[in-house]
């Protein structure tokens, strides 16, 4: 019986160890300061010139992987990623375009996609 115990916490802690993998890159902090980000962003004007096309989900549970769905979180300490939202477009590791539905949010620029793992 002890042994089945200590399985089940083995598969326990692989299940949350994948899912925080699944999830990673997913939940935002917006820092006041550009040396605290991990990435600069710029919104840009048009879907067209965006690396990556946003969705502001609105429950931490509907991220998933790194499809462009964010959930921004209210406290640094809970993000996956800390964002630094730039004015200038030259300035920006990763340029997004926020739409309006779910299903248009993904990675137009699939060569910036680690920026966010």
């Amino acid at each position: 019986m002890p042994n089945l115990i200590l399985t089940m916490k083995n598969l326990l802690f692989l299940f949350l160890l994948f899912f925080s993998y699944m999830v990673k890159g997913q939940k935002i902090f917006s820092v006041k300061y550009e040396s605290r980000a991990d990435v600069k962003v710029f919104v840009v004007d048009y879907e067209s010139r965006a690396d990556l096309l946003v969705y502001k989900v609105k429950y931490q549970s509907m991220v998933d992987k790194n499809e462009g769905k964010w959930f921004f979180v209210d406290y640094e300490s809970l993000a996956d990623k800390k964002i630094f939202f730039v004015d200038y477009e030259s300035r920006a590791d990763l340029k997004i375009f926020f739409v309006d539905y779910e299903s248009r949010a993904g990675w137009r620029e699939n060569s910036k996609k680690h920026l966010l793992y």
